[in-house]
């Protein structure tokens, strides 16, 4: 049989690029090679695509530098940045594409549209789900809406005056503070007093033009991988106990030994199936597909559970959460991917 031609799509304009080059890394390692006509393309922090054997030196130029939060150096191995084409070169035959990616531009929409305009095929969620997982207000209004319970908020917009008085009336301190459309903790923060929260929008806003600020509900934290399209199922549940910080901040996250992740949780079955059943709600209100990931809090004041956020194209190392949760279900990473693949391929049909 023939190889299916397998574009994967790795960097980006956000602040995440650094954490997309190390997904992409693995799973382009990962994918049996018997399978599959791997065709990289890097997209650089200024927009441009890098196909091919561009794409795999932009790739393995940059990757050492993939380390540090705040982006990494581009490094253009000849490609003339200035070029009004975006394309390094004509994009060759591609059955189906798979976006490692993360954040703005290549996460919320953007990059699923322009995929969708060039006839490209792919994986994870649509224009509308992408669009809607990323912005974190809008999709706790449609998590509100399925009856799942949310914290309160606040939206702080850019060049519009607010007051933190008011805020912190509202809301009560401490406050999460975080960009509105970026994930992996990336410009996030926690305040606990009116200077902090100040610092913190100041921050927030340097990764975008708006910024939510979230009541902190103290308590145990999970994760719920969804895979699937027409029905849906839940991974096995996570829980995430941070070692670094009093939360699952970037430090947390990718830092070594910054958190230790239970899989499965250890936690009681109706507890399991509770936040298991309310991943499954969100990926179904929201209208994602082939695979996302929810996270949830377990309040300690009130012992209910709250939404924080999906995303639509989760981790991709063989050590993040989703892949890890595939494992405790009985899937290796490889064979992971051949199922989030095959699943698309499938829906595409």
């Amino acid at each position: 049989m023939a190889k299916l031609k397998l574009a994967v799509i790795f960097g980006g304009q956000s602040g995440e690029h650094e954490v997309s080059l190390r997904s992409a890394n693995q799973v382009m390692n990962a994918l049996n090679k018997d399978k599959y006509e791997i065709i990289p393309i890097a997209i650089t922090k200024t927009g441009q695509w890098l196909v091919g054997e561009e794409g795999k030196k932009y790739l393995e130029n940059n990757l050492a530098k993939a380390g540090q939060e705040g982006g990494v150096a581009v490094e253009r191995d000849g490609f003339e940045e200035n070029r009004r084409d975006i394309f390094s070169e004509k994009l060759p035959a591609i059955d189906l594409a798979l976006p490692i990616v993360h954040g703005s531009y290549v996460e919320d929409g953007k990059l699923q549209g322009m995929l969708e305009m060039l006839g490209i095929p792919y994986v994870f969620s649509g224009v509308l789900a992408s669009a809607l997982a990323m912005n974190k207000r809008k999709t706790k209004i449609v998590a509100k809406a399925a009856g799942l319970k949310i914290a309160k908020d606040v939206v702080v917009s850019k060049n519009k005056k607010y007051k933190t008085e008011k805020i912190i009336a509202k809301i009560n301190l401490p406050i999460v503070v975080k960009p509105l459309e970026l994930g992996s903790s990336v410009g996030t923060s926690l305040a606990n007093s009116k200077e902090e929260l100040e610092k913190g929008i100041e921050k927030a806003l340097e990764y975008g033009d708006e910024v939510l600020l979230e009541q902190f509900i103290k308590g145990r934290e999970f994760t719920v991988a969804i895979m699937g399209t027409k029905s849906p199922k839940a991974l096995p549940v996570i829980e995430i106990i941070p070692k670094v910080s009093g939360w699952f901040d970037y430090r947390a996250k990718y830092e070594a030994g910054g958190s230790e992740e239970v899989c499965p949780a250890q936690i009681l079955d109706d507890v399991r199936k509770k936040i298991q059943s309310y991943a499954v709600k969100i990926f179904k209100a929201v209208g994602c597909r082939d695979l996302a990931r929810a996270d949830f809090i377990w309040s300690e004041a009130d012992s209910k559970l709250y939404f924080l956020e999906i995303n639509t194209i989760p981790g991709m190392t063989a050590t993040s959460l989703a892949p890890q949760a595939a494992k405790t279900a009985g899937m290796e990473f490889p064979d992971f991917l051949d199922k989030l693949i095959n699943g698309a391929r499938k829906r595409i049909k």
